[in-house]
C-alpha cells in the first residue's frame, strides 16, 4: 500500500484520537483518495470509448460504476477532513499517488475494456481489505467501517466485470496466472 508524500498539518478537533493515530489514518485515507479518483477517471475513460456489440450495456454499466466511485471519493475526502486534516485530491496528486497502472489507450472492444477494468478493480479491492485491517489496528473502527462499506461494493463490481469474462480466454489466462502465483 502506498502512502502519499504530502506533509500533513492537523487542525484542531475534538475527535478522541491521538494526533499520531490521526496522521497514520489520514495517510491511509489520502492514498485511498488518490487511487479512487484515478479508478473513477479510468472507468469514465472506458465509458466514453467502449465499442462493440455490448456497447450500450457496458456504456451504462461503466457510468454507474463511475458514479459509485464519485460517491466514495467524497466519503473518503470528508473522513479525512473530519479527522482534522487536508484531503489531497487533485488530478495530479491522484495520478502521482495511485496504486493503479495507467489505462490502455489502444483498445476499443468491450471485452478489452472489461479486462482492463478488472485488472484495476482487483488491486483496488485488495488495497481496501488491507486498509480495513490497518484502520482496525490503529483503533479507528469508523474508518475501518467506511472501508468495509466500499469493499463490499467494489467486490460486487469486480464480480460483475469477471462475469462478463467467464468462459473466455482471458479468464483462462488469469486462472493460469493465479495457479502459478499459488505455487
Amino acid at each position: 500500500m502506498t502512502t502519499n508524500n504530502h506533509k500533513q498539518h492537523l487542525y484542531p478537533t475534538r475527535i478522541d484520537m491521538s494526533a499520531a493515530t490521526r496522521t497514520q489514518v489520514v495517510g491511509l485515507l489520502n492514498a485511498t483518495l488518490a487511487t479512487t479518483l484515478d479508478l473513477k477517471t479510468q472507468v469514465k475513460q472506458a465509458h466514453w470509448n467502449v465499442k462493440g456489440m455490448d456497447f450500450y450495456q457496458l456504456h451504462l454499466l461503466f457510468d454507474e460504476m463511475a458514479g459509485e466511485l464519485e460517491e466514495y471519493v467524497d466519503t473518503v475526502a470528508e473522513r479525512i477532513t473530519a479527522l482534522g486534516a487536508l484531503a489531497v485530491g487533485t488530478a495530479r496528486t491522484a495520478a502521482a499517488d495511485s496504486i493503479l497502472p495507467e489505462f490502455p489507450f489502444d483498445i476499443l472492444d468491450g471485452k478489452e475494456y472489461v479486462t482492463a477494468l478488472t485488472d484495476r478493480y482487483a488491486p483496488y479491492a485488495k488495497h481496501l481489505r488491507v486498509a480495513i485491517n490497518k484502520a482496525g489496528e490503529l483503533g479507528d473502527a469508523d474508518t475501518a467501517d467506511l472501508y468495509t462499506e466500499i469493499s463490499r461494493t467494489i467486490d460486487k463490481r469486480l464480480w460483475f466485470l469477471e462475469a462478463h469474462l467467464q468462459g473466455s480466454a482471458t479468464t483462462a489466462t488469469a486462472a493460469a496466472r493465479e495457479q502459478v502465483a499459488v505455487k
